[in-house]
């Protein structure tokens, strides 16, 4: 950790490759360090679809315009960009929608999916429950580490910036462990493998409501700063919450990765905290609580057993996640769905199904009062409850059109498949 934490905000209106590359030259002038050896690129590539996200994922203009300066240091022997997107889905597939391997043929670099590749088994001497994973090759290799975030709401943690990111550092096979009501300190448990030299924030359009299929808000800003804790707390405060409500930053600090108090982070640059909060102060990103949600689903959270509180990071996530894709994918899924009721965890109280089915998500799910008006009660068992099995089963309940027959993405996410394996038998990586 840097005992002087800074993070620059600077101006930049668009996509605009000369204005960024004087706002990255700048950043690394301040960072008064030189990449060097082995330099890996992390972007947040989570989710990438052409017809409905396109605001998910770290611009790959921007990442191109870091690659093109890490390359104007003389110590740099190997620069690679790397990431596990999404759960259940081939990242090659994400690489393509999102363009990110054309962004690589353009500026020479290579483009790899972390689950294709080899890793280490590593000890995380720090961790709470993670206390071993699985790490990329890339990432356990590399002399010095650029984190790119993109700026956004998160459906259970809030925000998801430096932090956060490390999520995508974990192989599909890890990604679920402790996916639950011990997500936040999951992902504090992973900073001590992800903790980047520099963190690069894409602000210039920021994601809200359901951050994988994410709505655009242009914020107009490009965030660097040399310590992820540093990076959140001001991330935090622009999207309108004080640091201490982020629990995973919280956690951060409680384990000594540094203060989140605002005064301990220097801020520089052309813009202040206090006027991109104002700008996103009318932000309501859907999702976060569900029972704001405009749809006859009703929605019954209850308590997890590792923890005795709310499992926001386990079978409700998934919930968020298939509906929040349902009704990108197809507006007005949610309003028009048809009575019923969902409910995770163990509920203390009554369940109103509205005359519709009452679904039971997850092994652990009980309803400790009585289930009312249920034209039918279902479970599907899981822990956490896997999002294709809930996207399969979900739309024919609810009567919402489902992703699972889309003649596009269907043999686009097949197909990317068979090749990651070969890739992967190719890598000798299986």
């Amino acid at each position: 950790m840097s005992q002087d934490r800074w993070v620059l905000l600077r101006r930049v209106e668009s996509y605009d490759i000369a204005a960024m590359a004087a706002v990255v030259k700048e950043g690394f002038e301040l960072l008064g360090r030189k990449p060097q050896g082995k330099v890996l690129i992390k972007p947040n590539v989570v989710m990438a679809n052409k017809n409905y996200s396109q605001f998910a994922f770290t611009h790959p203009d921007l990442v191109g315009t870091v690659v093109d300066h890490v390359r104007t240091f003389p110590g740099v022997a190997d620069l690679n960009i790397g990431e596990s997107g999404g759960f259940a889905l081939p990242t090659r597939m994400l690489f393509k929608e999102s363009d990110y391997y054309a962004m690589g043929r353009r500026h020479h670099v290579p483009i790899t999916d972390f689950n294709e590749d080899k890793y280490v088994k590593t000890t995380l001497a720090r961790a709470k429950y993670h206390k071993t994973m699985l790490v990329p090759r890339l990432i356990h290799e590399a002399d010095f580490k650029i984190w790119m975030p993109k700026l956004k709401y998160h459906i259970c943690c809030e925000i998801t910036n430096a932090l956060k990111l490390n999520i995508g550092s974990l192989l599909h096979k890890e990604r679920m462990l402790y996916h639950d009501d011990r997500l936040n300190d999951k992902i504090v448990d992973i900073l001590e493998i992800g903790y980047p030299d520099i963190i690069i924030t894409d602000a210039i359009t920021i994601g809200h409501g359901f951050e994988s299929c994410a709505k655009p808000f242009h914020l107009g800003v490009i965030m660097i700063s040399n310590d992820p804790v540093a990076s959140d707390v001001v991330a935090a405060q622009v999207l309108g919450y004080k640091p201490e409500q982020v629990n995973h930053l919280r956690i951060a600090s409680e384990r000594g990765y540094g203060s989140i108090e605002p005064d301990s982070v220097k801020v520089l640059g052309d813009v202040t905290i206090d006027e991109l909060r104002q700008r996103t102060s009318g932000i309501v990103s859907q999702f976060q609580d569900m029972q704001k949600l405009d749809t006859p689903m009703r929605f019954y959270e209850g308590i997890g057993p590792n923890t005795q509180k709310i499992c926001y990071g386990g079978c409700m996530a998934a919930v968020k996640g298939s509906l929040g894709t349902i009704d990108a994918r197809r507006p007005g899924s949610l309003k028009n769905a048809k009575p019923g009721a969902i409910v995770t965890g163990i509920y203390e109280g009554d369940v109103d199904a509205g005359g519709g089915v009452c679904l039971l998500l997850g092994d652990c799910t009980e309803v400790k009062g009585a289930i009312k008006n249920a034209r039918r009660v279902k479970r599907l068992k899981g822990c956490p409850l896997g999002a294709v099995k809930l996207t399969s089963m979900m739309p024919f309940l609810f009567g919402m059109p489902s992703p699972m027959l889309d003649t596009r993405d269907v043999p686009l996410t097949v197909i990317n498949t068979i090749e990651k394996i070969l890739n992967k038998v190719r890598r000798g990586a299986l």
